[in-house]
């Protein structure tokens, strides 16, 4: 690694070591995040309930439809909120995505599936405004870090949920998961038990179980030694199970990044982490062309 390099991760380091005793790390990139190169439409409701909101970060100056990514955020199924997510959306944006960041309803309000519902409803909101916003309404994708990940894979692989707004998976034109759990039984986490009714958790609950051949094509990102989602069993294993099936998947882990830093590695002062931007946009693109991307 070149002196400027490690000059340059230094420098974040510390400014988020810093932010711990001043704020979350999360507002800490949202600070640190430019908005020169998106145009935000906050605070847009695709439901009644006050956590049905959600923000579009549009690219600035786009000459034509941009692809749409509508990203859920993790956290257990119990915490979050998109206005952490700033980084996220401007990270898209500024690789030419129409970038929507929804909030969902959370434990111990609703438990599984409503906050999967609310999901759907995000995404058939996408499908059916985002034009208004520069949007493609043909190339809608999927994505979601940790448990959003869990959502994301959920929504573009279980038909009963997008069947509630008259849509089908095929809608989406494909679906990204960054340190997802799609196989996580049983559970382990005492946070997470009651959220999905342990010890009767629904065997249908886990994403693997959806895996058809009309799955669309998907891009799974995984730190290389997640200690919080196992990577060999999830990302792994869901990858496994859509090539098995005939879906065009890219499968790839970062051994520089865990759990957490995975998604910060979006951010503009830990992109030197991961490639993880990078590959989401070469998925975007490739994607679009009809290009089957493998590793």
């Amino acid at each position: 690694m070149t002196l400027s390099k490690l000059l340059y991760l230094s420098v974040a380091v510390v400014l988020l070591a810093g932010a711990v005793a001043a704020c979350s790390p999360l507002q800490t990139l949202n600070a640190l995040t430019p908005s020169h190169s998106y145009r935000k439409a906050g605070d847009l409701a695709y439901g009644e309930h006050e956590r049905q909101r959600l923000d579009i970060y549009a690219p600035r100056d786009a000459a034509k439809p941009a692809p749409v990514v509508v990203f859920f955020y993790g956290g257990s199924w119990n915490s979050g909120n998109r206005s952490e997510y700033e980084f996220v959306g401007e990270a898209l944006a500024s690789r030419g995505m129409v970038a929507v960041i929804a909030d969902y309803r959370l434990y111990p309000e609703v438990r599984y599936p409503a906050f999967l519902e609310d999901c759907a409803a995000a995404v058939a909101w996408a499908i059916r405004e985002s034009a208004r916003y520069g949007g493609d309404p043909q190339r809608v994708y999927v994505m979601g870090h940790s448990a959003g990940a869990y959502n994301a894979a959920m929504v573009a692989l279980d038909h009963r949920l997008l069947a509630i707004h008259k849509l089908t998976p095929s809608a989406l034109h494909g679906w990204i998961g960054l340190a997802g759990p799609y196989d996580f039984l049983p559970i382990e986490n005492p946070a997470v038990k009651p959220v999905f009714f342990h010890p009767n958790t629904p065997p249908d609950s886990q994403p693997v179980r959806h895996v058809t051949a009309s799955a669309s094509p998907a891009l799974l990102i995984a730190p290389g030694k997640d200690d919080v989602v196992n990577p060999e069993r999830n990302t792994g294993g869901m990858a496994r199970t859509l090539r098995a099936a005939g879906i065009d998947v890219t499968e790839e882990y970062f051994d520089k990044t865990g759990h957490v830093t995975l998604l910060a590695s979006l951010s503009r002062p830990l992109r030197l982490l991961a490639p993880t931007l990078d590959r989401i946009e070469q998925f975007v693109v490739s994607n679009d062309k009809g290009i089957a991307v493998k590793r």
